[in-house]
């Protein structure tokens, strides 16, 4: 070997090192919206490959041929509820067994999504099907590019992208990228954060409505903003806070818990039955609507009645000492009370299942909270290589349909 000449192995390693480095530099040097939108494709790019290999080993299901190609793999699950919503609309009469009993239904899925995504379809000619997933894509885009805007308020911008990152990669993120409102409900929940934030509350008043009817998320952020108001309240003398301020605060308190009831309304006059949404949400439960109480009955099924009944106050103190932490107090006041809110809705209402996991996605401020744990490099990396390992068992698990021995499925 040439004296000075490194063996060929460490000067691969330098080569792909520099190159690497390059690409980094390059990106730095971009603007911030654009960084956001390259985490943004990457991350969706590895949701492909994810989702590609799992349609790869799907077998036999009941919406397509085993093996469906990508397209048709994201189209499954509630993405089919879509599509009759799109295709139907809603039913005018809750479907019923013979017992009486309401069967699985549309009324459970809310409306801006569909509807939308059933506008776009007829004005361009495309397949809704298409357009739905676009629609999903681009609603991502836009949360990551808001969620981007909002991290700001209360970290720089390395720790910020960083929060994007995560909120990406995080192992439920493959949702963002089929045909589900999760994406364009993290958009319109992000937006009405950070104007939250902002203290621009009228303008996040129409943003709260239409959220409102995507996903339901209007009552943990009445809760959220109606502790915000208290607080604000509190500390008015000190803070300089205006009896104007306050009022505003009120009245968007006031029209998200408004919007919350407004689906269930909708859902009344549709059916002329005064408990149509509720009725039909708790088909999937299997029971009657019981707060808190699942948690309990989950806990004993799961760890016997002894330690089952102390499981559910071991998850509430490691939430209440997670979400008291200087990690999460440093996301600022807003995001702790919306997170907080989020997961007192959560325990009262939530059936504890495989969807459960799903639904932590509108948790998205902590993110930002992990982000600014450290500040290390190796930290950063290793937590997103770990969340793209969880996304492939996240997708293999619970995506690819497999009928469980009693009947059934496990839900994503």
């Amino acid at each position: 070997m040439s004296a000075g000449r490194a063996p060929a192995p460490y000067a691969v390693h330098a080569a792909l090192g520099a190159s690497a480095r390059r690409i980094g530099e390059w990106v730095a040097a971009r603007p911030w919206w654009l960084q956001a939108a390259l985490v943004y494709a990457a991350s969706r790019a590895v949701g492909l490959a994810v989702f590609a290999a799992a349609a790869y080993h799907q077998g036999v299901n009941p919406w397509y041929s085993p093996q469906p190609d990508y397209a048709r793999f994201v189209q499954i699950w509630d993405a089919e509820w879509y599509g009759r919503i799109i295709r139907d609309g809603y039913p005018a009469q809750l479907p019923r067994s013979a017992d009486g009993t309401v069967q699985e239904n549309a009324w459970a899925f809310y409306p801006v999504f569909p509807l939308l995504v059933k506008g776009l379809a007829a004005a361009s000619g495309l397949p809704w099907q298409a357009v739905a997933q676009a629609v999903a894509l681009l609603a991502g885009l836009g949360a990551c590019l808001v969620a981007y805007r909002l991290f700001r308020t209360a970290a720089g911008h390395e720790t910020a992208l960083w929060g994007v990152a995560f909120v990406a990669f995080f192992p439920v993120s493959a949702i963002l990228q089929v045909p589900y409102a999760e994406s364009l409900g993290l958009l319109l929940l992000a937006w009405a954060l950070l104007w939250t934030v902002e203290r621009r509350y009228v303008a996040a008043m129409p943003v709260v409505v239409v959220m409102s009817l995507t996903r339901p998320i209007g009552i943990p952020m009445a809760l959220a903003l109606a502790a915000l108001l208290a607080v604000r309240w509190w500390r008015r003398r000190e803070a300089g806070t205006t009896a104007g301020e306050l009022v505003r605060l009120a009245a968007l308190a006031v029209v998200s818990g408004a919007s919350a009831l407004a689906w269930p309304a909708i859902a009344w006059a549709g059916t002329g039955e005064m408990t149509a949404y509720t009725q039909t949400e708790t088909v999937w439960r299997g029971g009657p609507l019981e707060l808190f109480v699942p948690w309990i009955d989950m806990g004993r099924f799961l760890f016997g009645p002894v330690a089952g009944g102390l499981a559910p106050v071991a998850l509430v103190t490691v939430a209440a000492l997670a979400l008291t932490s200087t990690a999460v107090r440093r996301t600022g006041l807003e995001l702790q009370l919306w997170c907080a809110a989020y997961v007192f809705y959560l325990l009262a209402v939530l059936h504890p299942q495989t969807s459960t996991f799903r639904m932590m996605l509108p948790l998205f401020p902590l993110a930002l909270a992990a982000a600014g744990v450290s500040r290390s490099r190796a930290f950063r990396w290793s937590a997103l290589g770990f969340f793209v390992l969880l996304e492939i068992v996240w997708v293999h698990w619970l995506w690819v349909w497999t009928p469980l021995p009693g009947g059934g499925d496990w839900p994503p």
